[in-house]
């Protein structure tokens, strides 16, 4: 399902949802909201690209994605904050803070549950990339402000996974240098690498300054530009390309430097745009430009100047519910380094960083999926830091189904009731909960064995209840002649004096095959098969002219 909520009236202020149904239901119902970052980037690129049940394969077909998200959970995607994706409002009253954009979520979702009450007692998790690493805590913050007001309707935020997230400025500034020298990017001591070096200085000494308190300083994103500018380079066709910030395995043309990535963005744009897809969206004529991922316009308003960073947020977070930090290792933009020095500052719980005890740090525990190295697990107190191997700013896009199983593993997802084929996923060797990511209960392989054994189990229930047939009639006929001897017996000493001829057999219970129900999955009247899902066919694109004057640096 999807729509249009309004969050502003004064303003025409409207965010547009996705919403996608899980397939099982494993022990409760649970939703994932799922945000991207920008800020002003849609999080259609989340459903088309990353978790969603589809993934376009060209611009005219939309086929399944085997990792997605919605296998146990309620997925729902949101453009927000107004004026992203197909959201929209008046264009000067775009938001400049993260309060206001906290404060029209809580709009959103009270007027979503008011819609939809069936999903307001799920468990529920906030989950994103990117600058939406501000926006999630704040969200949390305030969900969980309003269930101290609201005790009665009382949400349940069960925790919130942040991936490659911008959370904490100073160490995730100064971890830019770091991490290209790591990567090859820049070579110590190297003329461009001084320059660079000159303009972190003043990056480091704004941060001092009081930059670190603010969620953006104009000084060290020059850092970030400047290595992208200085190591520019010839490729083997003779063009000039820079580094893709989002995943420097590749390159890009300059000065894109990545806003062309990934691949699978050519073809979602022209697919968004197209009038019968808007239709079937349902999208509120009031929207007047077509679809864009990244809305130039919502990114130059929305400057925060006046909020604290949302790492302030994360102590009185972890007191309350369990955050996942996860990064693809291959991302500039948002790098491992930073989110793990972020972690190793950060004090939460009575600890600081993953230090159990003075001098006895939480194990980095290496996690094998499929066989194969997948990365690193590490957990103290309420925190989980998890490292993927070979993946971008995008993790899910690169490792769907590792994704998945991380998703799974944090919402203590048990599907033995269900059954299914799961993945082999081995943290320090150990395996975790089932999780069906492979044959999955869904597939058309286990949807035959599973008729199969319904069948055989109905064969026997019918096989059965003929033997207990045949036991009563046997039963009976012993019971009758014993009866039969008897007054014959008594007949020869008394007379003849008759006999009832009512007395008769109970008849055999027939076996009720809606018994047979009990047999199938938990959750299956509750789930949608993929051929149920609407698929939107071709028609002419859009002329709406696109609203975005540029993408928004942390994009995605």
């Amino acid at each position: 399902m999807y729509s249009h909520i309004e969050v502003d009236p004064q303003n025409n202020g409207h965010l547009f949802f996705w919403h996608f149904q899980n397939k099982h239901i494993a022990q409760r119902q649970r939703t994932v909201i799922w945000l991207n970052g920008g800020p002003g980037c849609s999080s259609m690129d989340g459903a088309l690209m990353e978790i969603g049940p589809y993934r376009l394969k060209d611009e005219k077909t939309l086929v399944e994605n085997p990792g997605s998200w919605n296998e146990f959970a309620n997925v729902l995607f949101v453009d927000q904050p107004v004026g992203t994706g197909f959201s929209y409002v008046n264009t000067d009253h775009y938001l400049t803070e993260l309060d206001q954009m906290a404060d029209q979520f809580m709009i959103f979702l009270t007027k979503f549950f008011e819609l939809f009450p069936e999903y307001e007692e799920d468990d529920i998790y906030i989950a994103g990339e990117s600058y939406a690493g501000q926006h999630i805590p704040y969200i949390a913050d305030a969900i969980l402000r309003r269930n101290e007001r609201m005790p009665r309707t009382h949400w349940n935020l069960k925790g919130l996974a942040i991936g490659n997230g911008w959370v904490d400025p100073e160490p995730q500034y100064l971890a830019y240098t770091t991490f290209a020298y790591k990567h090859g990017l820049l070579v110590k001591d190297s003329n461009k690498a001084k320059l660079i070096e000159m303009q972190l200085s003043i990056c480091m000494k704004d941060l001092a300054g009081g930059g670190a308190d603010h969620v953006d300083t104009v000084s060290c994103e020059t850092v970030l530009n400047d290595i992208l500018t200085k190591t520019q380079h010839k490729n083997d066709k003779g063009e000039n390309v820079c580094w893709n910030m989002y995943d420097v395995r590749k390159t890009d043309s300059y000065p894109s430097c990545g806003m062309n990535w990934p691949p699978d963005l050519a073809k979602v744009k022209p697919y968004l745009r197209r009038k019968d897809v808007i239709q079937a969206l349902h999208i509120n004529p009031d929207k007047k430009s077509g679809w864009v991922e990244c809305a130039g316009a919502v990114s130059s308003s929305f400057k925060a100047r006046h909020s604290k960073p949302s790492v302030q947020l994360l102590p009185g977070l972890l007191e309350k519910i369990p955050i996942i930090l996860f990064s693809g290792d291959q991302d500039l933009i948002c790098n491992h380094v930073g989110t793990e020095e972020l972690i190793n500052n950060l004090k939460w719980n009575g600890g600081k960083g993953f230090e159990l005890s003075p001098g006895n740090w939480a194990p980095r525990e290496n996690w094998m999926f499929e066989g194969k190295p997948a990365g690193i697990y590490q957990s103290a107190r309420n925190l989980t830091y998890v490292l993927f191997y070979n993946s971008s700013h995008m993790v899910p896009f690169d490792v769907p189904h590792a994704s998945r199983d991380m998703l799974d593993r944090f919402m203590e997802v048990d599907i033995a009731t269900i059954g299914g084929d799961p993945k082999d996923s081995r943290i320090n060797g150990q395996k975790g909960p089932l999780i069906a990511v492979g044959n999955h209960p869904n597939s058309t392989a286990a949807k035959e064995v599973e008729k199969a054994r319904i069948q055989a189990a109905r064969w026997d229930a019918y096989y059965r209840s003929g033997e207990v047939a045949l036991i009563l009639v046997a039963s009976a006929a012993v019971i009758w002649g014993v009866f039969i001897w008897r007054q014959r017996q008594k007949r020869n000493r008394l007379g003849y004096r008759g006999v009832r001829s009512d007395v008769g057999l109970e008849d055999g219970r027939e076996w009720d095959e809606g018994q047979l129900d009990d047999l199938a999955p938990r959750g299956r009247e509750r789930r949608k098969s993929l051929d149920d899902e609407e698929r939107y066919s071709l028609g002419g694109e859009s002329s709406d002219e696109d609203d975005s004057v540029g993408k928004g640096k942390r994009r995605a």
